[in-house]
């Protein structure tokens, strides 16, 4: 998935970042609501774990402008106070979830995964064609029973060339899933993933170009 990552303390923000990335998730990080509104209207974020406490626009400002705009993103609130009528509060504004500090870092990435299903259309938990078998929540992959060891980012495309059920899918759309917002488009990252990916699938080849419009798994 991508994620925006919106915490004042650059430390916690980076810890934060840094596990999420550990799941195979392209993040990126802003430490202020101002930049916050900025890359939510650049980029399609499936998730925006967001402080409720920043300087320039309030948490507030940035969870009611993503609700107002229309935007797929969920919203995982974090803040400080832990009261219920705080949480109340920060729900009615259009959070999807609500985490109060301190938490620990392995659910928070579970809470925001359950968020990323909730965007997209439901999806079994385990993704398999053309003898694929793609564990999310293992990080496993398997094919025609045979373990096939993946990078993050090989993982990441692969989930996302699965997810498509047999369409095309662009490598726009790949590097915005799985690459963060530093990728730069015209290093071939993509290309090169797909190359490594066919690489340790094996054959017969399982991941088809389609010039022009992308990459699929038929």
């Amino acid at each position: 998935m991508r994620i925006l990552v919106v915490e004042d303390e650059p430390l916690l923000a980076d810890a934060v970042a840094e596990w999420l990335r550990g799941d195979a998730h392209a993040v990126d990080v802003v430490n202020d609501g101002g930049a916050a509104l900025e890359r939510i209207g650049v980029h399609g974020y499936d998730v925006v774990v967001l402080d409720r406490d920043l300087p320039v626009v309030h948490g507030d400002d940035v969870c009611r402008a993503v609700t107002e705009c229309g935007s797929a993103a969920r919203v995982l609130m974090l803040t400080a106070a832990a009261e219920i009528d705080d949480r109340v509060a920060g729900l009615s504004l259009g959070a999807d979830d609500y985490l109060p500090k301190p938490f620990a870092f392995p659910e928070l990435a579970a809470r925001v995964v359950a968020l990323g299903r909730r965007s997209r259309p439901a999806l079994p938990p385990v993704l398999e064609r053309a003898g694929i078998r793609l564990d999310p929540h293992r990080r496993e992959v398997h094919r025609d029973g045979r373990y096939v060891p993946l990078s993050r980012k090989e993982f990441a495309v692969l989930a996302e060339l699965l997810r498509a059920d047999g369409a095309a899918v662009s490598a726009e759309h790949l590097l915005e899933k799985a690459w963060d917002e530093y990728a730069d488009p015209f290093t071939g990252a993509v290309r090169i993933a797909i190359l490594k990916l066919r690489r340790k699938l094996g054959d017969p080849p399982v991941v088809v170009t389609e010039p022009g419009v992308g990459y699929r798994i038929p």
